[in-house]
Parts: structure tokens; sequence; C-alpha cells
């Protein structure tokens, strides 16, 4: 189907352009949205008549947009969510969320102008689209978090579920070697070398070696004197 296009539509054409898409397409969202008309010779005729008229329309709407994007470019907006310990969060965030998330907030975003690929499904700081008129848009951050000390940490560019592993495995470390959890959290820490940590845990193999060779040397000794008294 062919259609005159009333709007830039992004991957499709500027105003006035007469452009071929699928039926389905015009139908379901061109048509019905005022984006385009059927490009029949009356509605182009049409269209030419009303073109300074459409401009002028569109000028305003496209300045009243770079009114709100300028408000919310470049923010930051945070949404509490439950998640596990990997940090794979219990549910999604969609386009409805974050759109809902920046007008509780005092602006006005439609969930149509949130471009959001796929839900976002783990904790952490995602920079998002949004699309406020075909020629104008903002980006913003979407500060995924379990609580708003998270939320802080990350805004200051901590990796939350890194950070929990290196405490998980500084713990374990701890525990192995005998360091404290300090001490072995140190050995995590940006530009630490594992040099004390390689020390303790080639002492506990050591320690497992010589086990192995003392059971060994028993197991030997057994075996001796059961050949002696056979």
């Amino acid at each position: 189907m062919e259609v005159v296009l009333l709007e830039r539509v992004e991957n499709l054409g500027g105003m006035g352009e007469v452009v071929r898409v699928k039926p389905g397409y015009a139908r379901n969202f061109l048509l019905p949205q005022n984006k385009a008309l059927r490009a029949t010779k009356a509605n182009i005729e049409r269209f030419e008549r009303e073109r300074d008229a459409l401009e002028k329309l569109n000028d305003e709407r496209k300045a009243e947009a770079q009114t709100d994007a300028d408000k919310i470019d470049g923010k930051d907006f945070i949404l509490i969510r439950q998640a596990g310990d990997t940090g794979q969060l219990y549910g999604s965030v969609s386009s409805r969320d974050i759109a809902d998330a920046v007008t509780g907030e005092g602006h006005k975003v439609a969930r149509s102008q949130v471009k959001l690929d796929i839900p976002i499904k783990t904790i952490g700081v995602y920079e998002i689209e949004i699309r406020l008129h075909p020629e104008v848009s903002a980006t913003i951050r979407i500060n995924v978090a379990r609580t708003a000390d998270e939320a802080e940490r990350q805004a200051e560019g901590e990796d939350i579920i890194a950070a929990e592993r290196d405490e998980d495995r500084a713990a374990a470390i701890a525990e192995k070697t005998g360091l404290s959890e300090e001490e072995a959290a140190e050995i995590f820490e940006e530009g630490a070398e594992p040099e004390e940590l390689t020390a303790a845990e080639g002492d506990v193999e050591g320690e497992g070696e010589e086990a192995e060779a003392e059971t060994a040397e028993a197991d030997a000794e057994d075996a001796d004197e059961v050949e002696d008294k056979s």
C-alpha cells in the first residue's frame, strides 16, 4: 500500500513523501495515528493544500517536545525491584514501568515514546532513549536496584553484583587460609596483587600434600607388617 506521510516517520521518510508500506502497518498504525494518508490523487492534493498548516503544527509540536526533552535529558530515575543474589530480577522492567517512573516525577512521557528493545531483567544502570517527537529525543538513566543504598552505590559507578561476588570469595578465602576477611578482601581491591592469597593457598596445599604423604607412609608400614606376619 502507498501512503503520503503527514510527518517524519523513523526508518520510513519525511513529511510529504509517498512511500510503500505493508497494509497492516498502514491500517494499524500510520492511518489511525494520523501519521499518513492513503496515497490517492485526492489525498495528495489535499496534503499539498494543507502542507503549510501541517508544517506549522509540526514545528509547534517539535518546539514543545524539545522543551520537555530539555527537562529530562540526562536525568536519573530509580526503580526499586526485588532480585536474587545474582542480580536477576523477579520479573522485569518494561517500557510502561519506565514511562510511569518518569511521569511520576512530574514529566509527561507515554509508553510508546520509550525506546526499549527488550525488557530489563537484571539490576544495573541503563541509558534509555525517550523519543518525544519524530525529530526530538532525550536520553535518561534508569537505575534498577534492590534498595536505595544499592541505587546510590550504582549511581557512583559500583558494580553491585561484582562487589558481592568478591565479598563471597573473600569470605571463602578467609575461611580457607586463616586470613581475616578484611585481609582477604584487599586482594580484590583494584590494583592489588594476590601474593598473599597465593602464599596462603600454597600453605594449605602444602599441608594437604604433607597429610597425603603421611597417609601413604602409614599405609606402606601397614602393608610391611602384614607381609612380615605372613
